[in-house]
């Protein structure tokens, strides 16, 4: 045994450690755990505490992908009867297992004792716990590999004790035993390093002797009582001590949500910041845990990007801007608008006050200005749409005009239908488009116009509804 390695420290930034598709255990294999079966009652929601997100994603999900970045495989998740929910969620990234009442840690972990394939080590970790980072879990268990313990577990000294159970040491340092809060009297509640409620186990000691712990005073059976166990066996706990405390923050309430969600959302800020990501505001802005965002670009106050979003390098977004699950393009520029579900290339600029809603596609070099609204279209390149306009389900061609007041009527009542622009179209101001119409390259409708025909390449429409004459070279047809 490695005396020296028995209580080891890790800080904010263990390097290297967790990359997913990196062997960090040699040939031994490690299997996760996580608990997921309490009912949450706290929450008084009736969605399940698991589900509930933070900065954009279930707290559950967050902690499955941490135990499979850490190098864990396979990763069980131990689940309530109705599980419904958490399995659609959760989909195929991971086994279930099935706590049918809750009677405790440990016997939420003997239900998952037939879904574990032989492994030699299993890590065990609460589904509550968003906050901690899988480079923490990968050190966990390389700690566990060097001091051979039969326990190796996370604790604190930088952590809120209320409600978590006080490490208990004897005279020598080592840990005793884990004594639950309920369970505590007060010379033990004074104590300030508490339980992380992550551990390793190795698995043959594990098996061996998890049935022998008993229900306590409440009924239940503490994983924790394993502790004592090792102690009076002889053996050593191992612990890792954390030195960031908000890792073993865990959430039973919206109060504790939404404290979780601040220290998130901070540790999403500084990480692109550190990127080369440039928010002069960080308290003002939000960014969703699977956010990217490429370097120099500009992320400006009461911005919030949401859900799934690639945003390219060299881009300004904001202020008062809102992206959802969106792509977008190097050197792009939005401001005070809102883009969900839509894609825009490079060089696209969008707004002031705006909104391009699902099924949006920008070509480069599009800009749509003050007021513009755009769904399920796609623009082609170097189109402006300058102000106070309507496109929805349309195909607008390559540079495109399209002036002040402009419409595509999609709707007829019953069906939706399609708008076609072709190329380097002149769509004059406050023209209604009645769908479904097909205006053909190089043409041009006069102001105030109603197109419900189509117009042919090289032609114009003027009046309502539209004449369709011969485009006369140079022809000024409106303004922008």
């Amino acid at each position: 045994m490695v005396d020296d390695l028995s209580d080891r420290r890790i800080s904010n930034s263990a390097p290297g450690a967790g990359s997913p598709g990196i062997p960090l255990y040699g040939s031994l294999s490690f299997a996760s755990v996580i608990l997921a079966a309490g009912k949450g009652t706290r929450m008084k929601s009736r969605k399940p505490k698991a589900l509930h997100t933070v900065c954009g994603k279930p707290m559950l999900e967050i902690v499955v992908e941490s135990a499979r970045s850490a190098g864990s495989a396979p990763v069980v998740v131990v689940v309530p009867s109705d599980s419904t929910a958490i399995r659609e969620a959760l989909g195929d990234k991971c086994l279930y297992a099935v706590q049918k009442e809750q009677l405790g840690t440990g016997h939420a972990l003997m239900q998952a004792q037939a879904t574990i394939p032989d492994c030699d080590n299993i890590v065990v970790m609460a589904g509550d716990t968003p906050l901690l980072r899988h480079e923490t879990l990968a050190e966990m268990t390389r700690t566990h590999i060097a001091t051979e313990a039969p326990i190796t577990m996370l604790t604190s000294s930088h952590t809120e004790p209320e409600g978590l159970g006080r490490v208990v040491r004897g005279h020598d340092g080592k840990i005793a035993a884990v004594v639950e809060q309920k369970q505590a009297d007060p010379e033990t509640l004074d104590i300030r390093e508490v339980n992380a409620g992550a551990y390793c186990f190795n698995s043959s000691w594990l098996w061996d002797n998890l049935p022998c712990l008993k229900p306590s005073s409440t009924g239940e059976i503490y994983l924790t009582d394993l502790i004592e166990v090792a102690v009076t066996q002889g053996l050593e706990v191992a612990s890792l001590a954390l030195d960031d405390g908000s890792e073993a923050f865990g959430i039973n309430t919206r109060v504790e949500l939404s404290r979780a969600e601040s220290m998130m959302r901070d540790r999403i800020l500084r990480r692109w910041m550190m990127e080369g990501v440039t928010i002069p505001d960080p308290e003002s802005v939000y960014i969703d845990y699977a956010v990217q965002i490429g370097l120099d670009s500009v992320i400006l106050p009461n911005t919030h990007i949401k859900g799934r979003v690639a945003i390219g390098e060299d881009c300004e977004i904001g202020p008062n801007s809102i992206v959802v699950d969106s792509q977008i393009g190097d050197q792009c520029k939005i401001v005070s608008s809102v883009v969900e579900e839509a894609v825009l290339e490079s060089d696209v600029h969008v707004g002031p006050f705006s909104h391009l809603r699902r099924g949006t596609y920008l070509e480069s070099e599009v800009h749509i200005g003050n007021f513009g609204e755009i769904k399920n279209s796609r623009i082609g390149r170097a189109t402006k749409s300058g102000h106070f306009s309507y496109i929805g389900d349309a195909d607008v061609g390559a540079n495109v005009n399209i002036g002040a007041g402009s419409i595509t009527c999609n709707y007829d009542g019953q069906e939706k239908h399609r708008t076609v622009i072709g190329d380097d179209v002149f769509i004059g101001c406050d023209t209604m488009m009645v769908a479904p119409v097909t205006i053909g390259d190089r043409s041009y409708t006069g102001t105030g116009s109603v197109i419900n025909k189509n117009v042919p390449p090289d032609s114009g429409a003027i009046g309502a509804p539209a004449r369709i004459r011969t485009k006369k070279p140079g022809r000024d047809s409106g303004s922008a």
